[in-house]
């Protein structure tokens, strides 16, 4: 008896690969017809329209692979840059190792020289934001996905030359005289659950206005052809405070002759204390003139001597320009009713964050065994510039994943609760991982190599970060597996078992993606 509800994948034949998230199995460049006939075997042939329709349609369509031909471009020499990288003998499920305090949190990294990491081109960082904190605003020189795991607050992303769209309205002071109204640009509300993208070099802040603290993990493509600064040294450029080095440093980082500084101390000019965002180095008067506002005002933008690390604590609370809670969260439920394509969308109104966490939103859902959810560049248009996608899963007690390899993407797992154990296996045949693994621990699984998880007495729940915007996974069990696609015959001769056992492998599981030990056995393959 087959138990799984498939929101998406159920109504269609045993393919190869599948997606998750979208109704169609499609590799992302395969190029697409203009227009074509309903009725017609052909791609070539050309719908009769007037020709105004028909120039609209070629003018979209040209974009599309515009965009398209963009994203192709980062593929390409992303898988490029990081060739010979994934020579691994064993995979290890990590736990940060660099800590950091500040005065409203904290922040963990991972080491981003450890071999993992290298292999998928990525760089891992956690950060903690208690109640009334901020993150101070800065850019890497890297895109970045960054999941929720607990909380809820506030985050903008300073899109250059975009408007400034939030306003406050134009009230009088005083006898005739006005005061200056602040406008700035969108500021998005997030909540436990959330992906947000981050385009790389794109400045943001981050404000907890909840009650609990917020748990962010962010996993920073350095592979990506956007990051032309550094292959493998994440950076983060802070537009304020004194924040110390986030990231261990890279090994074999040449150092300039006779230089004598340790971290990322930068520097130091005109008569400078100890400061390390971007404006310590610039001359005050320039700062100053570039301003227009006097040179004592400049100074405080160095933030000279300021102890209070990259998460600040704002007195009173942070008091922005924003629409009321409820009427925002109408128009975020009918946009996520909408079916866009995203070319109607631009840098400054694309939508930069998707909650996976919400079990209403599952695109695969199995009573007894889980769920999984995926964002992609398909139901969030910017991935499509950063080249990443997220996958949120819950596994309930007893259940599995089935065994699968990622298709055209490095998968970095991050154990959100609980406990599962995880076996990973590569192209030799070889296990390089077999073991629990276990809440705040992160594990690199690299294109190809297979994968199973299985949860044992209680629940486990993650979030894995994708190397492409539309990953893809084939499963080696189940109704879309690669081996439900085979012949029976084939299946019998390249495992030197009978007929009837090879149609039993093929046959005997009916879910796709989850199962669980307590679901009701399957019937034999003769009554499927």
């Amino acid at each position: 008896m087959q138990t799984e509800k498939e929101l998406n994948t159920s109504h269609l034949p045993s393919p190869l690969c599948v997606t998750h998230s979208v109704p169609f199995l499609i590799y992302k460049y395969q190029h697409l017809p203009v227009a074509t006939s309903p009725h017609s075997t052909s791609n070539k042939q050309p719908i009769s329209m007037p020709s105004m329709a028909k120039t609209n349609v070629l003018l979209s369509f040209s974009l599309f692979l515009v965009l398209f031909n963009g994203s192709l471009g980062l593929t390409a020499d992303r898988s490029r840059q990081h060739q010979g990288q994934c020579q691994l003998d064993r995979l290890n499920a990590l736990k940060p190792g660099n800590r950091i305090k500040s005065e409203a949190g904290e922040t963990e990294s991972w080491d981003p020289n450890h071999d993992q990491f290298q292999c998928a081109g990525v760089a891992v960082v956690r950060r903690t934001i208690e109640p009334n904190g901020l993150l101070l605003p800065s850019y890497s020189n890297a895109p970045q996905l960054v999941y929720i795991v607990q909380g809820r607050g506030m985050t903008g992303t300073l899109m250059p030359g975009c408007p400034e769209t939030f306003q406050e309205s134009q009230e009088s002071q005083g006898q005739g005289s006005r005061r200056l109204q602040d406008q700035h640009q969108k500021v998005h509300r997030f909540r436990e659950g959330d992906v947000i993208a981050l385009p790389a070099g794109v400045a943001h802040w981050c404000y907890n206005d909840g009650k609990e603290r917020v748990i962010a993990v962010t996993v920073l493509d350095m592979a990506n052809s956007a990051n032309q600064l550094d292959d493998m040294n994440p950076r983060n450029f802070y537009l304020a405070g004194n924040p110390q080095e986030e990231f261990q440093q890279v090994k074999g980082q040449p150092r300039h002759r006779g230089e004598q500084r340790t971290g990322r101390e930068p520097f130091r000019g005109h008569g400078q204390q100890q400061c390390n965002n971007i404006f310590c180095g610039m001359d005050t008067r320039f700062l100053a003139e570039a301003f227009n506002v006097s040179e004592q005002v400049a100074r405080k933008l160095q933030s000279e001597s300021d102890r209070r690390g990259n998460i600040v604590r704002v007195k009173g609370g942070l008091q922005t320009v924003m629409p009321p809670s409820l009427r925002q969260e109408e128009q975020e439920q009918g946009q996520r009713g909408e079916h866009r394509n995203g070319l109607e969308e631009t840098m400054c109104t694309m939508r930069i964050r998707e909650n996976i966490g919400d079990p209403s939103r599952a695109d695969v859902f199995t009573p007894e065994a889980g769920r999984i959810s995926t964002v992609n560049s398909h139901n969030l248009p910017i991935l499509r510039y950063i080249q990443l996608s997220a996958e949120r899963g819950v596994l309930y007690n007893e259940a599995m994943m089935m065994p699968h390899w990622n298709l055209n993407a490095h998968s970095i797992m991050y154990a959100i609760r609980g406990q599962a154990h995880v076996q990973v296996v590569d192209h030799s045949g070889r296990t390089v991982f077999d073991g629990e693994m276990r809440e705040g621990q992160v594990l690199t699984v690299p294109q190809n190599f297979a994968v199973v998880k299985r949860s044992d007495q209680q629940s486990f729940e993650w979030v894995s970060f994708k190397t492409n915007d539309n990953a893809m996974i084939s499963p080696l069990a189940g109704r879309t597996s690669a081996l439900r696609a085979m012949p029976a015959e084939v299946l019998a001769n390249a495992f030197r078992i009978s007929v009837e056992d090879a149609k039993r492998i093929k046959f005997e599981r009916q879910e796709t993606t989850l199962t669980s030990h307590r679901s009701t056995r399957s019937g034999s393959w003769a009554e499927a």
